[in-house]
């Protein structure tokens, strides 16, 4: 699983996340303030240098008002049969 941050599901799900926060109207600066984090953990996790757990990733679509409902039927077809 230790590759699984380079999937083509991961970034998807990278792409998808930052397409969101633009969307927004957020920087990536802005949206770390927002979540009260370091400027540099949006920018990791749209990079792909760190990963998410499912609390984060629902705190960062609560903040950038995803549907999770639609994020998570695109990514759950994208998504591979195996680990």
């Amino acid at each position: 699983m230790a590759g699984a941050v380079h999937t083509d599901a991961y970034r998807l799900l990278r792409q998808e996340l930052a397409g969101l926060r633009l969307a927004a109207g957020m920087s990536q600066a802005k949206l770390a303030e927002v979540l009260g984090k370091p400027a540099s953990f949006v920018a990791k996790y749209e990079l792909g240098e760190r990963r998410l757990d499912a609390v984060e990733l629902c705190v960062i679509l609560k903040e950038v008002r995803a549907d999770p409902e639609l994020f998570f039927e695109k990514l759950f077809e994208a998504s591979p049969d195996k680990l």
